[in-house]
């Protein structure tokens, strides 16, 4: 995250289960991130609140996406299918990133 933008979302690409080789697994963070200062040690010091982790997962190598619970991403106030979409297709170009 940056000094303008105080949200962020980290992504992980996980490793596949020793069961489903052809598995995909893209863990998402979002947090916003808070300024603060230690004034024993005269440094500024950052801390992440309101964190939330999703995952989603393709059995297929990448080619479909599931999740189990989507937030609301684009804030109108209700969880359906376009936030569930806007998941999909981050994990899904996420996980096409060979070296991040």
């Amino acid at each position: 995250m940056s000094n303008y933008n105080q949200r962020g979302v980290f992504l992980q690409l996980l490793r596949p289960s020793i069961v489903s080789p052809k598995e995909v697994r893209v863990s998402m963070q979002f947090a916003l991130k808070e300024e603060g200062y230690d004034p024993a040690n005269r440094e500024v010091t950052y801390s992440l609140l309101d964190s939330s982790t999703r995952e989603a997962v393709s059995n297929d190598g990448g080619a479909t996406f599931t999740m189990k619970t989507t937030p609301d991403v684009d804030g109108d106030g209700d969880i359906d299918a376009q936030d569930k979409a806007v998941m999909v297709a981050l994990a899904k170009a996420y996980s096409k990133i060979i070296n991040p």
